[in-house]
């Protein structure tokens, strides 16, 4: 584990301070602008590489597997290189690797690169997220892991996809990757103005390689599973159940493999000791559905129902990355001015999302952004008070050795949820289109007066416009199918917005219990320890 003799670096004033953070933060923000690039891009990049779903699905396992990788293997990466120059490098193959990927449209080529992206990605976030805790006093905190959420959370949720949005629409999906050049450079630069005084001194351990290599295999598994399931209609697939099977078989036998292993593994079950890390790990599923599942919802809503271009689904997200960041802001006021526990503003982070996602759920085909627009900014209101909190109270009470292990796991935690959340919310959709198809196409039938009178009056209508009687009335059955397909689909959206509030709904009593727990664990702990100190020190 990484041993700080002393973290504080040699600044020439404010000027290199503010370099160091925001050098940061523009390293965050290539891995933002890289894990989202297909989220819009997807259709455009399938078109140019001539590929299929299949083999278009290896560009984000491929990414989200070595993110995870990165996650957990940068602890052990800060033990062999300064964590500055860590970023320093992890920023510049992201910056080659993107930069490669928009001069090429080699699928195989296309599926290293952003192999090499995730693991840069996972990397940068883990030390430099490390290097502001270990820079800077605890007091300072709030406000800095604002700024770094600026980047790492609030940047993928709202600013990258209007960014991709309108370069698709404008220029090609090529450049959401040219994007990042500019970025990694300048992050770069910055990073090399704040040069350290003192080194971090490293007490340097061998790499768990059987770890290392059974918790990839987990991942690789988990990702394709959680990925494409919805694809394969989950167990109905062999390829799923097997890939499945091995990827849980995979991690149970890491997790034995370290519980066991009496040399220094790839995690540090030490970070679980803190009870405020454990429970905001717990949380960070929860949040990562959350921030993911409604990040996936409110643009596949406004592209496939209400025919947004990428242009306007993208900057539906964008004004409510003010409300993120104003709530970043209101909330390291509170915890860093009026010394606030950061846990007084998760329960408003939560109602705030709650209501957010119920307002969404009543949104129909004639919807436009102006409808949307309310709780879009509430929930990015609701989000910003909801993370900031979590993240402080999960490494409060870490001590320097255990910090990049636990971002690591922190994170890993977010990213997992995020994929379970996507891919349950995905397969809800599905399901519910089909079924609700169904049912309101049982209802739509010949011989229904409603239905007689819908169709003559769309029959009449193209016959003034100079079809024939036939001919209209077959369109006519075309278009009155179209708007059941058409309502089925804007249903099965909003029963997705009313599962996200739903989710907090049921998590929010079992995580104040969970709470509860870990605070009676706690004081027990403390009152045994206490005991045994005093019986000590009477005999």
């Amino acid at each position: 584990m990484t041993t700080i003799v002393n973290a504080a670096p040699r600044l020439d004033g404010r000027a290199a301070r503010a370099a160091l953070v925001a050098g940061i933060v523009l390293a965050t923000l290539t891995e933002a602008i890289a894990s989202t690039v297909l989220s819009l891009g997807r259709n455009d990049i399938i078109g140019d590489t001539h590929a299929t779903p299949d083999e278009f699905a290896w560009l984000d396992v491929g990414y989200t597997t070595t993110k995870f990788i990165g996650f957990m293997t940068a602890a052990w990466l800060m033990t062999c290189f300064d964590p500055r120059r860590l970023v320093i490098w992890s920023t510049l193959l992201m910056g080659v690797a993107c930069g490669t990927a928009a001069i090429t449209d080699r699928l195989d080529l296309l599926i290293v690169l952003r192999a090499i992206q995730g693991f840069c990605g996972g990397t940068l976030l883990v030390a430099g997220q490390s290097i502001i805790f270990l820079a800077y006093p605890r007091a300072r905190q709030p406000i800095l892991q604002a700024l770094f959420a600026m980047g790492s959370v609030v940047a993928p949720a709202t600013i990258a996809p209007a960014l991709q949005g309108w370069l698709i629409d404008s220029q090609s999906w090529a450049w959401i990757f040219f994007s990042v050049v500019p970025l990694a450079l300048a992050a770069i630069g910055l990073l090399l103005i704040a040069e350290s005084a003192r080194q971090f001194a490293k007490e340097r351990y061998p790499l768990d390689w059987i770890g290392l290599a059974l918790i990839s295999v987990a991942f690789f598994c988990l990702t394709y599973v959680f990925n494409q399931g919805s694809r394969w209609r989950w167990f109905e697939e062999a390829r799923i159940v097997w890939l499945t099977l091995i990827g849980v078989a995979a991690l149970l036998a890491f997790l034995g493999q370290q519980a066991v292993s009496k040399a220094r593994g790839v995690l540090d079950f030490g970070v679980f000791r803190s009870s405020d890390f454990s429970f905001a790990f717990i949380v960070s599923f929860v949040a990562g559905a959350a921030l993911f599942g409604s990040a996936f919802l409110i643009p596949s809503f406004a592209v496939s129902v209400l025919a947004f271009t990428p242009t306007d689904a993208g900057q539906l997200l964008l004004p409510s990355g003010a409300f993120f960041l104003g709530a970043l802001l209101v909330a390291a006021f509170l915890m860093q001015v009026r010394r606030a526990p950061p846990i007084v503003t998760v329960p408003f982070g939560i109602l705030m999302i709650m209501i957010a996602m119920w307002t969404m759920s009543g949104s129909t085909i004639e919807s436009g952004a102006d409808d949307m627009m309310a709780p879009i900014l509430l929930r990015g209101f609701g989000l910003g008070l909801l993370f900031l909190s979590i993240t402080l109270i999960a490494f409060s009470d870490l001590d320097d050795r255990s910090l990049a292990f636990g971002i690591g796991l922190f994170n890993t935690g977010r990213q997992l949820g995020g994929l379970i959340g996507v891919a349950a919310l995905q397969t809800m959709i599905d399901n519910n289109v089909t079924t609700n198809a169904a049912v309101l196409g049982a209802s739509v039938t010949s011989g229904v007066a409603a239905v007689d009178e819908r169709l003559a009056t769309i029959s009449t209508m193209l016959v003034g416009r100079g079809m024939d009687g036939v001919s209209a009335g077959r369109a006519a059955m075309g278009l009155l199918g179209r708007a059941v397909t058409g309502q089925s689909t804007v249903l099965a959206f909003d029963t997705g917005f009313v599962a996200i509030a739903l989710l907090f709904l049921v998590a929010a009593p079992v995580l104040v219990t969970i709470k509860l727990a870990f605070a009676l664990h706690a004081k027990m702990r403390a009152k045994t320890s206490d005991e045994i100190t005093n019986g000590s020190a009477v005999r």
